[in-house]
């Protein structure tokens, strides 16, 4: 008899609360924790913490989901859906080359994961076009506030769609 494993989606928020729209990651994962989510599938709120993110991603997930804002040009609140390829992120981390643990954003956790070898196997980003992520201050802008809802809708069906 054989016995099928479980897929492991890690649903991952990442940003910093204390930079208005950059906390929409933690926002997301917030509304997220109160819904029913298919079995398989596990929801973190990682913050500034990207190294924390990239050693649990080596945990081995069959796909990672990484909500986050990225200026793309659009209107401030607009969504998107990424789908980087392993090949699309740069290589290894260079001898010297320092990193942040504290700040370190998808593109270099990825980098980081690649270089170990420890790519899971789908990686999709959901982002938010920010409005403001310069000042210092709590709460996020009406305008990404007003994304989280659609965010969290998209994880939803993105975790389904990776099952």
């Amino acid at each position: 008899m054989t016995q099928t494993l479980e897929k492991q989606i890690l649903v991952a928020g990442i940003g910093n609360a204390w930079l208005r729209d950059d906390g929409f990651g933690g926002e997301v994962v917030k509304r997220l924790e109160g819904r029913e989510l298919p079995s398989g599938v596990s929801v973190m709120d990682f913050g500034t913490g990207g190294l924390d993110l990239a050693y649990e991603v080596m945990r081995g997930y069959d796909a990672l989901i990484l909500i986050d804002i990225s200026r793309q040009g659009g209107e401030p609140g607009t969504l998107y859906v990424m789908e980087p390829a392993e090949e699309d992120i740069a290589a290894g981390i260079q001898d010297g080359e320092m990193l942040d643990p504290h700040g370190m954003d998808p593109q270099t956790v990825l980098r980081f994961v690649r270089a170990v070898g420890g790519w899971p196997g789908k990686v999709i980003v959901i982002a938010c076009e920010p409005a403001e992520v310069e000042e210092m201050g709590l709460g996020l802008s009406d305008q990404v506030s007003a994304a989280v809802d659609g965010a969290v809708e998209l994880v939803e069906s993105t975790c389904t769609s990776c099952l």
